[in-house]
């Protein structure tokens, strides 16, 4: 068996219409459809939800819940806020700059350009309170093929030790030479 895509991946919102317009108004995601029930079809439980899906672009589809009845929402506080996000790929450097400043304009909170090397990244929050990160691939042809030379000896590593392989160090050392050229 070999998937096609993802179908949609969903994602619990304290309020399904701020949800749509924000995500309409600072991301371009077009509103697909609504789903609303007054029971959980899988489970048959008495719950009302409405359930909203976006346009992400490429086939992909982002939804959304809102959960009036259950407690209110909250973020696992056993995982650091960082980890868990949504990354959306973007076109170039520009469109990640045109980006962040239209974001900070409307009042956002914006982190970055954050450089990795192999892309460059911004990250805010939505008005749920996930974490969003818009990048743009910088990665070289070369450094794909190197990387992924390395990836399984990495896991292996990984999965022996817990402790981070140097098998890519060279990826901070291109971030620490372009840091220093551009500070002289």
């Amino acid at each position: 068996m070999k998937l096609e895509r993802i179908h949609h991946v969903a994602y619990r919102c304290r309020d399904a219409y701020q949800t749509v317009h924000w995500y309409r108004e600072h991301l371009g995601m077009e509103f697909v459809l609504a789903i609303a029930e007054d029971r959980v079809p899988s489970t048959g439980a008495p719950d009302p939800y409405m359930h909203v899906f976006l346009d992400a672009g490429a086939g992909n589809v982002l939804a959304f819940f809102e959960l009036p009845n259950s407690p209110q929402m909250g973020a696992d506080p056993n995982t650091p806020g960082w980890v868990q996000h949504i990354a959306f790929k973007v076109d170039s450097l520009e469109t990640l700059r045109v980006m962040r400043d239209r974001l900070v304009a409307a009042g956002i909170d914006v982190i970055g350009p954050t450089d990795h090397t192999l892309f460059q990244s911004i990250y805010y929050f939505d008005p749920n309170g996930h974490r969003l990160e818009l990048a743009v691939d910088t990665a070289t042809a070369e450094m794909n093929r190197r990387l992924d030379e390395v990836k399984w000896q990495m896991l292996d590593e990984w999965a022996r030790t817990r402790r981070a392989p140097a098998h890519a160090a060279w990826l901070h050392e291109v971030q620490h030479r372009a840091a220093q050229a551009g500070s002289a």
